[in-house]
């Protein structure tokens, strides 16, 4: 069977989805991506007034409120249709924050520990296991493919690139397609 090219979009959002829904209730809301700035900020033991945490604490606010303006819905909290119908819209509206870029450069900064402008092997499994929770087998098969360069680190242009081909690719094999493992 051929996945088509918004089914697989579709599934990486998906996956997304049940990431972010920490009581597994069949919503997401401000809480949620409020855990997931925490989780950020736990896994990598930031100071709440380190600007990496700022950064990132903000940028999960304000994602949540753009996909809340997205969803075009009352209530505050959204389904599984919702959430990837709003993060559709969302990536591809650059009138506010840009969720691919600002949150891109906000979560490499966090990633990247020792300041050296790449991640390592080891910081993107940190990652995945502490703030993605994700122990998907194929999923550091992804470090390869991000670091597209092969020199063994994932650059930051390496790593904003991966996170616009996770939102917006159509390509099963492109770097960013297999984040967190293969869709």
């Amino acid at each position: 069977m051929t996945t088509t090219a918004e089914d697989l979009i579709t599934a990486k959002l998906e996956r997304n989805f049940d990431a972010l829904d920490a009581n597994h209730d069949g919503y997401v809301d401000g809480s949620d991506y409020q855990a997931l700035g925490d989780r950020y900020i736990q896994a990598y033991k930031l100071q709440k007034d380190d600007r990496r945490a700022r950064a990132i604490q903000t940028f999960c606010q304000i994602y949540w409120l753009e996909l809340l303006r997205h969803a075009g819905v009352q209530a505050d909290k959204l389904t599984k249709e919702q959430f990837v119908t709003a993060n559709r819209l969302a990536v591809i509206d650059t009138s506010r924050l840009n969720v691919t870029e600002g949150g891109g450069h906000a979560i490499f900064d966090v990633i990247d520990v020792d300041g050296d402008n790449e991640i390592t092997k080891d910081e993107f499994a940190r990652f995945l296991r502490d703030v993605w929770k994700s122990d998907a087998p194929d999923a550091m098969e992804a470090f390869t493919k991000l670091d597209t360069d092969g020199d063994g680190a994932i650059s930051r242009y390496e790593f904003i690139r991966a996170v616009r081909e996770h939102f917006l690719s159509n390509d099963p094999d492109a770097p960013g397609s297999m984040f967190f493992g293969r869709a």
